[in-house]
C-alpha cells in the first residue's frame, strides 16, 4: 500500500454513494463506470485510448505489483477518467518495471481509487448496466457530488476522438515486441496501409507491420478524396480503421468520409470502433450493450473454420443483426451471441469487434492481420491482371 493514501468519495448515477481511498491523482472526475475481467495487463488496459471518459473497475483484486514500463504502454497518455481497484500494492516485483503504477498515474493526475468492494461494484454494473459516476479526493458532500454528476454530459454526448487521435500524419515501422530479446522486430513490408487513428493501440500498429503492412497513420480528420487518389496512384494499398472510445454515432463526419472509401472499392479492415463505423457507413445503426465486453477471456466462434478463439475485448457498442443484408457474419461471441466479425458481400472489406492484437490477452486471432495482407494481395493482383 502506498504511504500517502487519502480519502476519496464516489457517487454513481443510481444513487450509490461510498467512501474509498485515493492512491494516485487528486481532484474530481466524472466518467462512465465499466469493469474489466482480465487477470493481467493492467498497464495496457489503462493506456488503451478506448477507455477515454471511463472509470475502469478491475475484477483482479491485487493491482500494482508488476509496476509499469515504457514498452507496455498502448498509447502516448492515459485517457481514462480513473481506475478503481480492490487493493493497490506499491511494492514492485518485476524485473521489467521502471516505476510504480502510482507514480505513473500521479504524473498524469489520474485518479486511482482503492479500498473498494469491487465484486459488489461489478454485480451492480451487471445488474443495472454501465452508468455515469463521479469520484473526488476533495468533495465528500453527497449532494454536491450528485449535482456535479447531474450537470455533466453523458458519455454518449461526448466526442473523445478529438483528444485521443493523432494531430499529425506519421509512419509506424516497428513490428511486434519480442520478449526474447526485449526489442521490436523489423519485418519486411510489402504494402502500405493508411491507418485512420480514432485511438489506435500501439500493438495494432505493430501487428500490421509484422504482417508486412507499413502503417501510415492519419488523424480522424482525414480526407477520403485524398486517400482515394493515393490508392489509385499506388501510394497506399488499403485502409485500416482503428479502435477508439465513445459512441460511434457521434462521428457522423467520419462516417461520411468512410462511405467514400467504400465506394472506391479500397480494401478496408476495421477493429472495434472501426468495425462499428463501417456498419454505420453501410446504413446500419449500432446499439449499446448493457455493460459491454471488457476483458481477455471472451470466447468467439470463428464461423469461417468453426474454431473457437479466446479473445481480448473492449467495447460498449455492437452492430445489428440486420447487417446480414450486406455482409456475411464471420464471428460470434459465445457469451451472448452478438456479432464479432463480418465480411461485406460486394466489397473487399471486413471487420471484427474483438481485439486480435490482444495486449493484454490471448493472441489466437492475430492471423486476422495476415488475412488483411492477403486481401490487399488479391486486390492488387486483380488490378494488374485487368490492365
Amino acid at each position: 500500500m502506498a504511504d500517502d493514501i487519502r480519502p476519496a468519495w464516489v457517487y454513481c448515477a443510481n444513487g450509490v454513494y461510498f467512501q474509498a481511498q485515493a492512491f494516485s491523482g487528486s481532484g474530481t472526475m466524472v466518467g462512465e463506470i465499466v469493469f474489466n475481467t482480465s487477470l493481467t495487463g493492467y498497464q495496457e488496459i489503462i493506456t488503451d485510448p478506448s477507455y477515454a471518459g471511463q472509470f475502469i473497475v478491475f475484477t483482479m483484486p491485487e493491482i500494482g505489483i508488476v509496476g509499469v514500463n515504457e514498452q507496455d504502454c498502448e498509447s502516448r497518455d492515459v485517457f481514462a477518467s480513473g481506475v478503481i481497484v480492490r487493493h493497490y500494492d506499491d511494492t514492485i516485483s518485476n524485473f521489467r518495471a521502471q516505476e510504480s503504477l502510482k507514480s505513473f498515474l500521479d504524473k498524469r493526475n489520474i485518479l486511482g481509487i482503492c479500498g473498494v468492494d469491487t465484486r459488489a461494484l461489478v454485480k451492480m454494473i451487471r445488474t443495472q448496466g454501465s452508468m455515469m459516476m463521479v469520484a473526488s479526493s476533495d468533495i465528500s458532500d453527497r449532494d454536491e457530488l450528485a449535482r456535479i454528476l447531474r450537470d455533466s454530459p453523458a458519455i454518449e454526448q461526448q466526442n473523445h476522438i478529438e483528444n485521443v487521435s493523432t494531430t499529425n500524419d506519421f509512419t509506424h515501422t516497428q513490428g511486434v515486441y519480442e520478449f526474447t530479446d526485449f526489442s521490436y522486430s523489423k519485418p519486411i513490408t510489402r504494402y502500405k496501409v493508411a491507418v485512420i487513428d480514432f485511438g489506435a493501440k500501439r500493438n495494432i500498429l505493430n501487428e500490421l507491420v509484422s504482417a508486412g503492412l507499413l502503417a501510415k497513420v492519419y488523424p480522424h480528420t482525414f480526407c477520403a478524396d485524398e486517400l482515394c487518389k493515393a490508392f489509385e496512384k499506388g501510394e497506399i494499398d488499403g485502409v485500416f480503421l482503428s479502435n477508439g472510445p465513445g459512441d460511434p454515432k457521434m462521428l457522423s463526419k467520419e462516417v461520411g468520409e468512410i462511405t467514400k472509401l467504400i465506394a472506391a472499392k479500397i480494401p478496408i479492415f476495421g477493429i472495434c470502433l472501426g468495425h462499428q463505423l463501417l456498419a454505420l457507413a453501410h446504413g446500419y445503426e449500432t446499439y449499446k450493450l448493457k455493460f459491454g465486453h471488457h476483458g481477455g477471456n471472451h470466447p468467439v466462434k470463428n464461423l469461417l473454420d468453426n474454431s473457437v478463439e479466446i479473445t481480448s475485448q473492449n467495447h460498449n457498442y455492437c452492430v445489428p443483426e440486420s447487417i446480414e443484408q450486406v455482409a456475411v457474419v464471420t464471428h460470434r461471441n459465445l457469451f451472448d451471441n452478438t456479432i464479432e466479425g463480418v465480411a461485406y458481400k460486394n466489397a473487399p472489406i471486413f471487420s471484427v469487434q474483438h481485439h486480435p492484437e490482444a495486449s493484454p490477452g490471448p493472441r489466437e486471432s492475430r492471423n486476422i492481420f495476415e488475412r488483411f495482407a492477403k486481401l490487399i494481395d488479391e486486390r492488387r493482383n486483380h488490378d494488374r491482371a485487368s490492365r
